[in-house]
């Protein structure tokens, strides 16, 4: 990496083939999001339009899309899966005023462009972009270029993911494996399928969190509820899971420093099946196994990560809890209630979650559900269970994963299988403990069912509000009815009447 006189970052690539060119334009293509903007420069001949058409066939997943030179309609747009994408070439480009002319100001928002000539359009780039400058090297071999990246503003940190990424792939023995980005979720993190020769793996993308603002007692949100900031949750208790015969990914390479990973990859068969999806119940079945195997062990909150590194797991107390719920207040209700209603609903959650901190405690994985878990049909008993997400998790009640499990926030799960499938989970958990008290463990189910509701209710309104992405909304009338269910419990009448008194009438519970 190298700096720049006008504060960006850099680094330089040799491209010695067409097969070099479009591992680069794979590189570039995972770290595009909505909106960016990608300047590519040099002489003609340099190897412009050639990583344009890379790029280009990269992010639509097809090697046979036809990607023309935009040099006489001046450009060509493109709608790919992610997003949007305008490939421009500015070279007969008379004036600015021309820009106008061509539609640029009419582009959906979130539109990617890709621009070819940019000195042509001086003084209108954006401060945050990317600029890639291809030129010959005869002095190597006819058909070799060199491409200087540089990063700018916002842009500047992305690129220097970029070159961390290519230099992790080579010292991993995946330099030359084809990248596609996989759909993403909420998530932060990116990840991408990396398949070389007959293998394939994937790469988990996962820069360390930013803190954010001080929310209580000088901690931000993450601290608070015990999020984790780095990788070393996900690689410490990946391996605790496959020690206890749990299919989590196992562990190829990782920078934990850098927070990237290359992990086995379990495929794609999903619990659920259909349009819309729905489970599927025999698979749902060795989920519920699963969850009730493991909470039948005993399991330690010390996990070992590396030589002379520990992981201890965070306990999920009740600040974590409760300002988890908050979110509720601060983004799905607006207006915010007022202080006195606030500090009522805080004090009945204490009070209904108190049992909770008080439970035997276990493993929380904390988002066990329909997105991030596999059907691995080759494997026998609970392991054809694939577990894929569990940075977060935490010691707590084991009620947890089982309300993530059987009121699945994306996925309407029928009160009928709900409660089948419970009443599995407790037939397991008696067979092997005669002490088990179903009567406790239903209280603490409605508790956590209705917490967890509480606050992805907030998550998805945030997701909306804050994030541009209101396709969560959807959501949200399948989460207010699991929040029917849970308060209907005698042990949540005081929460039942909080909310019927404070929720909005369109979302009346």
């Amino acid at each position: 990496m190298f700096p720049t006189a006008l504060g960006g970052a850099g680094f330089t690539v040799i491209l010695d083939n067409e097969q070099a060119t479009a591992r680069f334009a794979a590189d570039v293509a995972a770290a595009l999001e909505p909106g960016d903007v990608v300047t590519l420069s040099g002489d003609l001949g340099a190897g412009k339009t050639a990583f344009a058409r890379a790029l280009i066939r990269c992010l639509a997943g097809d090697d046979t899309i036809e990607v023309p030179s935009p040099t006489f309609t001046l450009l060509q747009t493109y709608e790919l899966a992610r997003f949007a994408l305008v490939h421009a070439d500015f070279f007969r480009l008379s004036g600015a005023t021309e820009l106008a002319e061509l539609g640029f100001d009419d582009l959906p928002d979130g539109t990617v462009m890709l621009l070819e000539w940019p000195d042509r359009a001086a003084g209108l780039l954006p401060p945050d972009r990317l600029d890639i400058t291809f030129t010959l090297a005869p002095q190597l071999h006819a058909d070799v270029r060199n491409a200087r990246v540089v990063g700018y503003g916002a842009f500047a940190a992305r690129a220097e993911r970029i070159s961390r990424i290519r230099a992790f792939l080579e010292e991993s023995g995946f330099g030359h494996a084809r990248r596609r980005r996989l759909q993403g979720d909420a998530s932060t993190r990116i990840f991408e399928r990396l398949a070389l020769n007959d293998k394939t793996a994937i790469l988990m993308n996962a820069p360390r969190r930013p803190d954010g603002p001080p929310l209580r007692d000088g901690k931000p949100y993450s601290a608070i509820a015990h999020l984790a900031e780095d990788v070393v949750p996900y690689v410490a208790v990946a391996a605790a899971l496959r020690g206890r015969g749990v299919s989590a990914p196992a562990i190829i390479d990782a920078d934990l420093e850098r927070g990237l990973v290359i992990m086995e990859d379990l495929g794609d068969e999903r619990l659920v099946g259909g349009d819309p999806p729905a489970p599927i119940e025999a698979r749902y079945q060795v989920a519920v196994d699963l969850l009730a195997s493991l909470h039948g062990q005993t399991l330690p909150d010390v996990l070992h990560v590396a030589p002379h590194l520990d992981y201890r797991l965070p306990r999920y107390d009740m600040q974590a809890f409760l300002i988890e719920a908050e979110l509720l207040l601060d983004w799905y209700l607006k207006p915010t209630p007022a202080a006195a209603a606030r500090e009522e609903f805080l004090a009945l959650w204490r009070q209904a979650l108190t049992p909770a901190i008080e439970a035997p405690p276990t493993w929380v994985l904390r988002d066990y559900h329909s997105p991030n878990l596999l059907w691995l049909s080759r494997r026998e008993d609970t392991a054809r269970i694939g577990v894929l997400d569990f940075q977060d998790a935490q010691i707590g009640p084991a009620a947890y994963d089982v309300a993530s499990l059987l009121q699945d926030a994306r996925v309407d799960v029928p009160e009928s299988l709900e409660m089948a499938l419970l009443s599995r989970y407790a037939r397991a958990r008696r067979a092997h403990d005669r002490f088990f008290d179903l009567a406790f463990f239903s209280q603490l189910y409605a508790t956590l069912t209705a917490q967890r509701a509480t606050k992805i209710l907030g998550i998805f309104a945030r997701l909306d509000r804050r994030d541009g992405k209101p396709q969560y909304r959807r959501h949200m009338p399948r989460l207010c009815g699991y929040l029917q269910r849970s308060l209907a419990h005698p042990a949540l009448a005081a929460l039942k009447a909080w909310y019927a008194a404070n929720i909005p009438a369109r979302d009346k519970l």
